[in-house]
Formats: C-alpha cells, structure tokens, sequence
C-alpha cells in the first residue's frame, strides 16, 4: 500500500476538510491525487453539471524546506528536482481518502479507482499568464446575492441557475460559477485576495492552498443551483 508523509497533522485536518466539503454535494466523488516535489495536490470536480469546474486542494509532504510546489508548474510530478518521496499519480474515492485521514501526519492511500473521463484531462502545467489579484470580499459578496437570487425565485430553477451561475464577474470571462466553485471549497476564506490566471483555454483562481480551474469557454447548461457553505 502507498503511503505519503505529510509535513504535519495540520496538513491532514486541512486536507480533510476538503474533501467534507466535496463530499457533501457528491458521495461518490472522484479526485485525483498527484504528488510534486515536496507537494501533493488534490483534484476534484464539484457538481455544477457537466463540464463543471475542477478545484484542486495542495497540501506539504515531510522535509518541505518552503512552499508547496505549484504542480500547475511542473511537466512531470515525477520529475521534480529533490522529491523526498517517490512519485505519486492515482485517482481515488473521495470518500475513502477522507477515511484514510486519521489525524496523523501518515496517510496510507486507498485502493486505486477507475476514475470519470475528467481525471485523465487535467489541464495544462505551463503557459498560465498572471492577469491580476482579485479581492475575495466583493466576490464572496458575488456568491451571497447570487444565492439569495436563486433562492427567491422558484420557476424553471435549472434555467434560472444557468442564467446566474454564468454571469462574468471580470472582463476575462471569469464567471460566477467559478467564483461559487472556490467559495465552497473554501479558497475565498483563505486570504484577502486571489490571483487569477489565464491560459488560452483556461482560467484559473489561485488561493494560498489550492484552485478552482474552469474552461474559458464552457458547454452551455452546466450550472446546476448549489447553496455556498456557511
């Protein structure tokens, strides 16, 4: 069985608190767990329908000297200069790698899943261009009218939710469905603002700790109405 040596018992609560948050909107979600350098990230998919946006959850392993490497930086987990630990790349239950963090520092993985289409189309590592920071109160503030809205209204809620979810709330195409994806997970309680970055097919908003990466251009009728957590 693999097993990973986080840097501390803090990284596996943080870490477990992510996967909660997923699981509470889909009991059978997938992620995908790759491990860079002195990192491990967490991919995962929310339910906003199909094409939704991925989040993706970083955490330390043992005898980090700095920061979590950036895995969107990295061509090849595998081949990060100095990696204390052999490399990782496997898609797992949610569920029952929230079940394998046990409050220590030692995470033993569970079995290996075959995973949704989505976790072998992870987006690309290089060519992210840094656009700007983003304030996190006026988005939260984003998140909490549109909620309120959906939740007055009552007619043709899926229409209603795709009409909300996909409004811009920056002129690179950043929607409110991303925005919403990052506050469920938590990533606009992390700090007071956000980078956001852009690839030619790709936005990404960048927490301390993790992600929420979604398609510039996404399938129409994706948005599906989810409340954010408290």
């Amino acid at each position: 069985m693999t097993a990973l040596h986080l840097a501390d018992a803090r990284e596996a609560t943080d870490l477990g608190t992510f996967l909660d948050r997923l699981i509470r909107f889909d009991k059978a979600a997938a992620v995908r767990l790759q491990t860079a350098g002195h990192g491990v990230a967490v991919f995962a998919r929310l339910p906003l329908g199909e094409g939704g946006p991925l989040a993706v959850r970083t955490a330390r392993l043992a005898d980090d000297p700095g920061q979590v490497d950036d895995p969107g930086q990295v061509d090849d987990p595998g081949q990060a200069a100095g990696s204390p630990q052999a490399p990782v790349d496997v898609t797992l239950s949610a569920g029952e790698l929230l079940d394998a963090l046990d409050g220590s520092a030692l995470l033993t993985l569970p079995p290996a899943i075959t995973g949704p289409a989505w976790t072998g189309l992870l987006p690309p590592r290089h060519g992210w261009e840094h656009l700007r920071d983003l304030p996190t109160a006026p988005l939260r503030a984003a998140v909490a009218a549109a909620v309120t809205e959906f939740r007055r209204e009552s007619a043709d809620q899926d229409a209603l939710a795709e009409s909300i979810w996909s409004r811009q709330v920056d002129p690179s195409g950043l929607t409110l469905r991303a925005v919403h994806a990052a506050h469920l997970v938590g990533l606009l309680q992390q700090a007071e603002s956000v980078a956001l970055y852009r690839h030619p097919a790709w936005l990404r908003l960048a927490a301390p700790r993790g992600y929420v990466i979604i398609r510039r251009a996404p399938a129409p009728g994706t948005g599906l109405g989810l409340s954010p957590m408290r």
